[in-house]
This record gives structure tokens, sequence and C-alpha cells, in this order.
């Protein structure tokens, strides 16, 4: 199912937010700090492991590395179209405007929550890599992956901010959502350029009759 993805890590995010509300005075800073400390590290261990698949290759005699232009014209780029478009302040406007429609306008730490735990489990190569698997092969490991490390993340940004990081599985059902639906559409394309079921056509090779006496000294 294309999408299922997504549906799984928006449900995480309730999930987790609605059992850091509840056990809100269980989870105490200590506890919250130590599984941050332990997501933080899965996520190291994730990136380093993905990073190490797609960029390193091992030969005969050494180890080479290659992407790493695209990782920082990546970076520089999305830093700057951030910038540009204000990205931060964008989610402020959105969870001000949640704030007063879902009736949470006494709720103070509200909009530092939801913008808190959106920049957290939205912005990311996870869901960006997760989301394009989904979307062009159906292939939701990798955000299924995401939802319980997010579920975990949000459990604890609500024990200690409040209900609006709950919220913060809208822009990750957009976001995730829009980028598997552009993959999905794009898929044709894709996978007919990387069609390898069509025969290919091989030269027939002459062989000259000094070829043929240096090939049968090495037969």
């Amino acid at each position: 199912m294309i999408g299922l993805g997504t549906i799984i890590n928006v449900v995480a995010i309730l999930v987790g937010g609605v059992i850091g509300l509840v056990f809100s005075r269980a989870i105490s800073a200590r506890y919250q700090e130590t599984l941050m400390q332990a997501i933080g590290v899965c996520i190291l261990f994730v990136g380093i492991g993905g990073a190490v698949q797609e960029m390193m290759t091992v030969t005969a005699d050494r180890l080479q590395s290659s992407g790493t232009m695209m990782i920082v014209i990546s970076y520089a780029v999305g830093s700057l179209l951030g910038e540009w478009i204000n990205l931060e302040r964008r989610i402020e406007q959105f969870g001000s405007w949640l704030k007063v429609k879902t009736g949470n306008a006494r709720e103070k730490r509200f909009v530092d929550g939801f913008v808190s735990a959106s920049l957290t489990v939205c912005i990311g190569a996870m869901a960006v890599v997760g989301s394009i698997q989904d979307g062009i092969s159906g292939d939701h490991s990798t955000l299924a992956l995401k939802a319980l490390l997010d579920m975990v993340i949000v459990c604890v940004m609500s024990a200690s901010l409040g209900r609006g990081c709950l919220f913060s599985a809208i822009p990750v059902g957009i976001f995730q959502g829009m980028v598997t639906l552009l993959a999905r559409a794009v898929q044709p394309s894709t996978m007919r350029s990387m069609d390898f079921s069509r025969p290919t056509r091989l030269r027939r090779a002459t062989i000259t009759p000094p070829m043929r006496k240096e090939v049968a000294m090495w037969v």
C-alpha cells in the first residue's frame, strides 16, 4: 500500500504524544534525558550505516567515497531555501493558528511544543528517503523505523512541552505524503530508465589472425 509508511508515522506520533501526556508525571527529567540520549545514538547509528552503504565502496586495495559534493550542495541549498522562506517562522504561525482553532488558547507552551516537535520529527533524511522508497517501490521499512523513533521522541517532548507536540503529526503527514505522491508520479519514468529486461545487442567482435595466436597462448 502506497503511503502506508506515512500513516504508520502519523499514528506513532499521536500514540507517543498521548503516552507522554498521560504519564508526564512518571517520566521525570532523568528518564527524559536518558531516552533522548538513547534515541540520539540510534539515529547516529542509522545515519552512519546509510552513509557507509551508499557512499563508501571497498576496492581491492583502498576505500573509496562518492557523493560528498552532493551532500555539501544539498546542505547549502537547503539552508538557503529554509532561510529564504523563513521556515521556522511559518511553522510558528501555523502553530499559533492551530492553538486557537483547537481550543488550546490557554496552553502557554503549545506553540513551543509544536515547533520543537515538528522541526525534530519532520526535517531529516529518513523522512525524505523513506517517503521516496514508499512512493516508488512501496517499501515502508525506513518510515516504520522512523515512526518508532518519533514515537519515543514525541512521548518525551510531550511530557515536558505539553499537547502541542501531538500536532506535529500534521506537518509530518503533509510533508511525507507530498514526497510519497511525487515519487509515485515519477515512478514510471524511473522504472523505464532502470529497465534491464530488454535484451542488449552486442556487436560481434572480429578476431584477426594475430589476435587468434595471442588468445591461443593465453588459453
